[in-house]
Protein backbone atom coordinates (compact mmCIF):
# COMPACT_ATOMS: atom_id res chain seq x y z
CA UNK A 1 0.00 0.00 0.00
CA UNK A 2 1.47 3.38 -0.78
CA UNK A 3 0.75 5.99 1.53
CA UNK A 4 0.65 10.17 0.93
CA UNK A 5 4.17 11.50 2.80
CA UNK A 6 4.25 11.98 6.57
CA UNK A 7 7.42 14.72 6.49
CA UNK A 8 7.22 17.12 3.89
CA UNK A 9 10.26 18.93 2.82
CA UNK A 10 10.20 22.81 3.38
CA UNK A 11 7.36 22.96 5.85
CA UNK A 12 8.54 23.21 9.48
CA UNK A 13 7.10 20.57 11.95
CA UNK A 14 7.23 20.34 15.55
CA UNK A 15 7.96 16.80 16.69
CA UNK A 16 6.58 16.51 20.92
CA UNK A 17 9.87 14.48 22.39
CA UNK A 18 8.53 11.81 24.63
CA UNK A 19 5.10 13.87 24.48
CA UNK A 20 6.57 16.89 25.09
CA UNK A 21 8.56 16.06 28.08
CA UNK A 22 9.50 19.35 29.48
CA UNK A 23 6.35 20.42 29.83
CA UNK A 24 3.79 17.02 30.85
CA UNK A 25 5.13 14.29 32.60
CA UNK A 26 7.05 12.54 30.08
CA UNK A 27 5.73 9.34 27.82
CA UNK A 28 2.76 9.78 29.50
CA UNK A 29 -1.05 9.98 28.81
CA UNK A 30 -1.50 13.09 30.54
CA UNK A 31 1.26 14.84 28.21
CA UNK A 32 -0.22 13.28 24.91
CA UNK A 33 -3.56 14.76 25.51
CA UNK A 34 -1.86 17.55 26.57
CA UNK A 35 -0.10 17.47 23.15
CA UNK A 36 -2.94 16.54 21.10
CA UNK A 37 -5.46 19.32 22.83
CA UNK A 38 -2.57 22.20 22.08
CA UNK A 39 -3.13 21.43 18.45
CA UNK A 40 0.51 19.32 18.12
CA UNK A 41 0.22 16.60 15.46
CA UNK A 42 2.86 15.15 15.64
CA UNK A 43 4.74 12.95 18.79
CA UNK A 44 8.18 11.07 19.47
CA UNK A 45 7.57 8.81 21.75
CA UNK A 46 9.38 5.33 22.70
CA UNK A 47 9.08 1.61 23.11
CA UNK A 48 10.43 -1.07 25.23
CA UNK A 49 8.96 -4.77 25.99
CA UNK A 50 8.06 -6.63 28.80
CA UNK A 51 8.87 -10.28 29.26
CA UNK A 52 5.73 -11.43 28.19
CA UNK A 53 6.26 -9.85 24.66
CA UNK A 54 3.86 -6.05 25.84
CA UNK A 55 5.54 -3.05 23.62
CA UNK A 56 5.42 -0.46 26.64
CA UNK A 57 5.54 3.64 26.05
CA UNK A 58 9.11 4.39 28.10
CA UNK A 59 12.50 5.67 27.39
CA UNK A 60 14.82 4.42 29.84
CA UNK A 61 15.36 0.28 29.68
CA UNK A 62 15.05 -0.21 33.76
CA UNK A 63 12.43 1.37 35.58
CA UNK A 64 14.23 3.10 38.71
CA UNK A 65 14.29 6.84 36.91
CA UNK A 66 10.73 7.36 36.07
CA UNK A 67 8.95 4.94 38.24
CA UNK A 68 8.47 3.83 41.73
CA UNK A 69 9.24 0.18 40.53
CA UNK A 70 12.99 -0.76 39.84
CA UNK A 71 14.64 -3.02 37.54
CA UNK A 72 14.24 -3.61 33.44
CA UNK A 73 11.53 -3.39 31.85
CA UNK A 74 11.78 -6.41 29.84
CA UNK A 75 12.06 -8.45 33.29
CA UNK A 76 8.30 -7.79 34.22
CA UNK A 77 5.18 -9.39 32.78
CA UNK A 78 2.40 -6.53 31.89
CA UNK A 79 0.01 -8.01 34.10
CA UNK A 80 2.04 -6.63 37.35
CA UNK A 81 3.99 -3.80 35.13
CA UNK A 82 0.15 -1.97 34.46
CA UNK A 83 0.08 -1.58 38.20
CA UNK A 84 3.16 0.67 38.49
CA UNK A 85 2.98 4.20 38.73
CA UNK A 86 5.44 7.05 37.62
CA UNK A 87 6.65 9.61 39.86
CA UNK A 88 4.06 12.27 38.77
CA UNK A 89 1.17 9.27 39.66
CA UNK A 90 0.26 8.08 35.72
CA UNK A 91 0.60 4.51 34.97
CA UNK A 92 2.89 3.07 31.87
CA UNK A 93 1.07 3.09 28.87
CA UNK A 94 0.94 0.10 25.60
CA UNK A 95 1.72 1.13 22.99
CA UNK A 96 -1.87 -0.81 21.65
CA UNK A 97 -3.59 1.26 24.13
CA UNK A 98 -1.66 4.94 22.07
CA UNK A 99 -2.83 3.93 19.18
CA UNK A 100 -6.43 2.90 19.54
CA UNK A 101 -6.43 6.30 22.04
CA UNK A 102 -5.06 8.58 19.97
CA UNK A 103 -6.17 7.65 16.15
CA UNK A 104 -5.44 11.26 15.09
CA UNK A 105 -2.04 11.51 15.89
CA UNK A 106 1.13 10.93 14.50
CA UNK A 107 4.00 8.88 16.58
CA UNK A 108 7.39 8.65 16.07
CA UNK A 109 8.02 5.38 17.49
CA UNK A 110 11.88 4.69 18.74
CA UNK A 111 12.12 1.00 18.64
CA UNK A 112 14.92 0.83 21.09
CA UNK A 113 16.30 -2.33 21.10
CA UNK A 114 15.85 -5.56 18.73
CA UNK A 115 13.90 -7.15 20.93
CA UNK A 116 11.24 -4.80 20.76
CA UNK A 117 10.73 -4.65 16.98
CA UNK A 118 8.45 -7.66 16.87
CA UNK A 119 6.13 -6.58 19.85
CA UNK A 120 5.74 -3.04 17.94
CA UNK A 121 5.00 -4.85 14.56
CA UNK A 122 2.50 -6.71 16.26
CA UNK A 123 0.83 -3.58 17.68
CA UNK A 124 0.91 -1.38 14.96
CA UNK A 125 -1.21 -4.29 12.78
CA UNK A 126 -3.15 -5.32 15.01
CA UNK A 127 -4.13 -1.56 15.76
CA UNK A 128 -4.20 -0.91 11.36
CA UNK A 129 -1.87 2.14 12.40
CA UNK A 130 1.33 1.68 9.87
CA UNK A 131 0.02 4.86 8.12
CA UNK A 132 -0.16 6.88 10.76
CA UNK A 133 3.47 5.66 12.67
CA UNK A 134 6.83 6.85 11.28
CA UNK A 135 9.65 4.25 12.89
CA UNK A 136 12.76 5.88 14.27
CA UNK A 137 15.77 3.60 15.67
CA UNK A 138 19.44 3.44 15.94
CA UNK A 139 19.86 0.63 14.26
CA UNK A 140 19.54 0.44 10.20
CA UNK A 141 18.95 -2.76 9.99
CA UNK A 142 16.41 -2.88 12.93
CA UNK A 143 14.25 -0.23 10.66
CA UNK A 144 14.95 -2.27 7.44
CA UNK A 145 13.11 -5.41 9.60
CA UNK A 146 10.44 -3.45 10.56
CA UNK A 147 10.07 -1.84 7.11
CA UNK A 148 9.53 -5.41 5.51
CA UNK A 149 7.22 -6.57 8.00
CA UNK A 150 4.72 -3.11 7.74
CA UNK A 151 4.27 -2.73 3.90
CA UNK A 152 3.68 1.14 3.58
CA UNK A 153 5.04 2.08 6.90
CA UNK A 154 7.60 5.34 6.78
CA UNK A 155 10.49 5.76 9.34
CA UNK A 156 13.74 7.19 9.30
CA UNK A 157 17.32 6.61 8.75
CA UNK A 158 19.69 4.71 11.24
CA UNK A 159 22.88 5.68 12.37
CA UNK A 160 24.79 3.58 9.87
CA UNK A 161 23.10 5.31 7.27
CA UNK A 162 23.37 8.58 8.74
CA UNK A 163 26.88 8.20 8.85
CA UNK A 164 27.15 7.94 5.39
CA UNK A 165 25.23 10.63 4.46
CA UNK A 166 27.11 12.94 6.46
CA UNK A 167 30.17 11.79 4.34
CA UNK A 168 28.49 11.93 1.44
CA UNK A 169 27.49 15.56 2.32
CA UNK A 170 31.31 16.54 2.80
CA UNK A 171 32.49 14.45 -0.07
CA UNK A 172 31.28 12.55 -3.34
CA UNK A 173 27.37 13.33 -3.36
CA UNK A 174 26.99 10.04 -5.33
CA UNK A 175 27.33 8.20 -1.92
CA UNK A 176 24.30 9.06 -0.93
CA UNK A 177 21.50 7.37 -3.72
CA UNK A 178 23.33 3.86 -2.30
CA UNK A 179 21.43 4.54 1.00
CA UNK A 180 17.55 4.12 1.28
CA UNK A 181 15.36 6.72 0.49
CA UNK A 182 11.58 6.83 -0.06
CA UNK A 183 11.53 4.18 -2.14
CA UNK A 184 11.72 1.64 0.65
CA UNK A 185 9.60 3.75 3.12
CA UNK A 186 12.74 6.43 4.46
CA UNK A 187 11.41 9.75 4.54
CA UNK A 188 13.36 11.54 7.25
CA UNK A 189 16.85 11.80 9.03
CA UNK A 190 16.31 13.04 12.58
CA UNK A 191 19.65 13.82 13.54
CA UNK A 192 21.74 16.03 16.17
CA UNK A 193 22.96 19.37 15.15
CA UNK A 194 26.21 18.16 16.43
CA UNK A 195 27.75 14.43 17.44
CA UNK A 196 30.91 15.08 19.62
CA UNK A 197 32.90 17.30 17.41
CA UNK A 198 31.22 16.79 13.93
CA UNK A 199 28.89 19.42 12.83
CA UNK A 200 26.34 16.96 10.99
CA UNK A 201 23.53 19.72 10.15
CA UNK A 202 24.50 22.31 7.76
CA UNK A 203 23.21 23.55 5.02
CA UNK A 204 25.70 21.06 2.46
CA UNK A 205 23.62 18.24 4.51
CA UNK A 206 20.32 19.31 4.40
CA UNK A 207 20.44 19.85 0.91
CA UNK A 208 21.66 16.44 0.17
CA UNK A 209 19.34 15.10 2.10
CA UNK A 210 16.85 17.15 0.23
CA UNK A 211 17.56 16.20 -3.36
CA UNK A 212 17.73 12.86 -1.75
CA UNK A 213 13.90 13.40 -1.23
CA UNK A 214 14.63 13.05 2.46
CA UNK A 215 13.35 15.73 5.12
CA UNK A 216 15.75 16.85 8.05
CA UNK A 217 14.62 17.21 11.58
CA UNK A 218 17.06 17.94 14.26
CA UNK A 219 17.13 16.70 17.86
CA UNK A 220 16.69 17.25 20.75
CA UNK A 221 16.74 21.49 20.59
CA UNK A 222 15.27 22.61 23.56
CA UNK A 223 16.44 26.79 23.17
CA UNK A 224 14.80 29.19 21.44
CA UNK A 225 18.29 30.28 19.56
CA UNK A 226 19.23 27.21 18.40
CA UNK A 227 15.76 26.51 17.07
CA UNK A 228 15.77 29.55 15.14
CA UNK A 229 19.55 28.65 14.11
CA UNK A 230 18.14 25.31 12.83
CA UNK A 231 15.36 26.79 11.16
CA UNK A 232 17.15 29.44 9.38
CA UNK A 233 19.44 26.52 7.98
CA UNK A 234 16.71 24.87 6.56
CA UNK A 235 15.70 21.84 8.64
CA UNK A 236 12.32 20.26 8.30
CA UNK A 237 11.80 20.17 11.93
CA UNK A 238 12.17 20.37 15.36
CA UNK A 239 12.30 17.34 17.99
CA UNK A 240 11.99 19.06 20.68
CA UNK A 241 10.57 18.53 25.21
CA UNK A 242 9.52 22.19 24.74
CA UNK A 243 6.81 22.15 21.77
CA UNK A 244 5.16 25.65 22.99
CA UNK A 245 8.15 27.89 23.04
CA UNK A 246 9.29 25.75 18.68
CA UNK A 247 5.89 27.01 18.20
CA UNK A 248 6.65 30.66 19.33
CA UNK A 249 9.81 30.51 17.83
CA UNK A 250 8.27 29.55 14.40
CA UNK A 251 5.35 32.05 14.52
CA UNK A 252 7.52 34.84 15.19
CA UNK A 253 9.75 33.74 12.08
CA UNK A 254 6.70 33.72 9.74
CA UNK A 255 5.75 37.25 11.44
CA UNK A 256 9.16 38.19 10.92
CA UNK A 257 9.64 37.08 7.37
CA UNK A 258 5.84 38.90 6.62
Amino acid sequence: MVHQRMWEIGEPVILAHRGGGDEHPENTIVAFEAMRDQGFRYVETDCHVTADGTAVIIHDPILDRLTDASGAVSSWAWKDLRHVRDHSGNPLVRLDDLLEEFPDLIFNLDAKNNATAPAMVAAIRRQNAAHRVSLASFSEVRLAWMRRRLPGVRSSMGTSAIARLVVAAKGPRALAYRLPGPERGVECVQVPELFKTIQVVDEKFIALAHARGLAVHVWTVNDADDMRRALELGVDGLITDRPTLARSVIDQMRGGAN
